[in-house]
């Protein structure tokens, strides 16, 4: 069976908009060799509408680099209510109710699916037990103001730490999994 892998940035503050204000000067090469090893263990990708929307902007026109390579080459899962069908950027949107569409892309054979983006749809992923690793990538940043903050909207949900990552930047990556 198939996990689903969700990698969400956040600051100390719990913020989790905006990565691309506060978290660029901590994307580096140890940032990079993380992420690619994450994308590279997975053969598909699910988001929601807004983070669909927000990659597509930042990826697409990336080429070159096996990164940006690889994100745009995979296949994407769209949780939205508002678009349907195929999408641009190898994308589709999942169609029903979402949870069984989710749980169904699990049970298809092949490697993780990464999930990026909190919001809306981990409600939904949360509450039916679908996420089988979170990688909180917590960065030495308080981003202050009024952002959107993990776990608003969120019932409590305990974790269990199973490893570690500390970068050099001081990225902190905690790897959970369901209790």
């Amino acid at each position: 069976m198939r996990k689903i892998i969700e990698s969400t940035f956040i600051t100390l503050d719990g913020c989790i908009g905006e990565p691309h204000v506060w978290g660029q000067p901590y994307w580096d090469e140890q940032h990079n060799n993380y992420n690619a090893k994450l994308v590279d263990g997975s053969d598909a990708m699910l988001l929601g509408r807004e983070t669909y929307d927000g990659f597509k902007e930042a990826w697409m026109s990336r080429a070159g680099d096996p990164i940006a390579d690889r994100m745009n080459a995979l296949p994407k899962y769209v949780a939205s209510r508002t678009l349907t069908g195929d999408l641009e950027w190898n994308a589709r949107a999942l169609e029903g109710d979402v949870a069984q569409a989710v749980a169904e892309l699990k049970q298809q054979p092949g490697e993780n699916i990464i999930k990026y983006g909190t919001g809306e749809l981990d409600r939904t992923l949360l509450e039916h037990q679908l996420v089988d690793e979170y990688h909180f990538w917590t960065y030495p940043v308080i981003a202050g103001g009024d952002g959107y903050r993990l776990g608003d909207g969120f019932d409590v949900s305990h974790l269990k730490l199973v490893d570690q990552t500390v970068f050099d930047s001081g990225i902190i990556v905690g790897v959970y999994a369901p209790k």
